[in-house]
């Protein structure tokens, strides 16, 4: 790595000194996430390889430019996998294949359909080295979950955008693959579904993902064989055959089941996508559009032409929030209002702090998280 992390420390201590941007960049499979990208791209898929893997600790040590195909192929051969399913969308220079490296994951901090089960991106990253915009290489955290010195700081940069600086390696906790995994389906309404989720919720049940869409709730189960089969028979639903909900679950995670296909249609025409945090127990909200549900209620995509405030209006009237995930033009969609929901104040001082502690001169991805980050 040391060639490689040199010529970037180059690049960050020329750019500072001219008082350039740089924009970094992996393979750029989520470059349409945030805010539009500004500065001179700063490749980091030189960043590569995996530096340690302790399958019996259930840590890996990996660097930032490493695929995240590579990462899960060797985690596969170890029976083992990284449980909050990051998204991977597809490589533009290799039509057909799913890219995304893993710092583009911890900076995007995306997490696919077993968040509300598993956790989130973040709560994996064990420890961290990063480059700032000061052009200074940072160890934070460590390899194992004992050693928290710098934990904080090291999760703190998953879904920052990468304004704080480059992943430059990242240690991750990884997971046991599930002895068992069934797939139930229920037809019911939005409200009958919202109803079940909450139930299950409060229930010792081995629930993983769920989904509904257009009248029908997807549940995935997963956990030791005896502990899914009796959830089997006490939830009741039609068994979904193990190869087509595997298809399913792939295309959720990925975003590539028939509602992300029917939503990207329908961006064409001026539709917005719309992600919604809530808590999982809100009502159903009345937006006009096409609506998928998942994380057990807590996220809910919408497609819409509704005006970007009242999308928020609604979001914020259950206790939550909304980002304008794709859209053929977001500048004219949010009108001002930006892609992520506006910061309070005590939560936009604490994150100005945090740019200017780690990249002062605003060097990298400049407002691709928010204005003047």
């Amino acid at each position: 790595m040391s060639k490689a992390l040199d010529s970037l420390i180059e690049r960050v201590r020329v750019a500072r000194e001219a008082r350039g941007s740089l924009a970094i960049r992996g393979t750029g499979t989520k470059s349409f996430y945030g805010e539009p990208i500004q500065g001179q791209l700063l490749d980091v898929r030189g960043l590569t390889g995996i530096t340690r893997y302790e399958p019996s600790e259930l840590v890996m040590t990996v660097r930032g430019g490493t695929p995240i195909a590579e990462v899960e192929a060797e985690l596969a051969r170890r029976n083992q996998y990284l449980a909050f399913e990051p998204p991977r969308y597809p490589d533009t220079e290799r039509p057909g294949q799913r890219g995304g490296t893993i710092g583009g994951m911890v900076a995007t901090g995306l997490s696919g359909p077993s968040r509300a089960a598993m956790g989130s991106v973040r709560d994996y990253v064990l420890g961290m080295t990063l480059l700032t915009g000061k052009a200074e290489v940072l160890t934070f955290g460590g390899q194992v979950m004992k050693n928290v010195a710098g934990y904080d700081v090291a999760r703190m940069v998953a879904g920052s955008l990468g304004i704080l600086g480059v992943v430059c390696e990242v240690s991750l906790k990884v997971m046991p693959t599930p002895s068992y995994t069934s797939t139930l389906r229920f037809d019911c309404s939005e409200g009958e579904a919202l109803d079940l989720m909450q139930r299950w919720a409060g229930q010792p049940l081995p629930v993983n993902a769920t989904a509904w869409w257009q009248g029908a709730l997807v549940v995935r189960l997963s956990g030791a064989t005896t502990a899914v089969a009796a959830a089997n028979q006490k939830m009741g639903g039609e068994p979904i055959d193990n190869a087509l909900a595997q298809r399913f679950w792939l295309g959720m995670r990925d975003q590539t089941d028939d509602f992300f296909v029917e939503a990207r249609r329908a961006l064409a025409d001026g539709a917005a996508l719309w992600r919604l945090s809530v808590p999982s127990g809100a009502p159903p909200l009345p937006l006009p559009g096409d609506q998928l549900i998942d994380w057990g209620g807590a996220q809910r995509w919408w497609v819409t032409r509704e005006p970007a405030a009242r999308v928020r209006q609604i979001a914020s009237q259950v206790g939550g929030h909304a980002t304008l995930f794709r859209a053929r033009d977001k500048a004219a969609v949010s009108n001002g209002l930006g892609v992520f929901a506006p910061l309070k104040p005590p939560l936009d001082r604490i994150h100005q702090e945090l740019k200017q502690a780690f990249d002062p001169d605003g060097v990298f991805n400049p407002g691709r998280l928010y204005p003047g980050l």
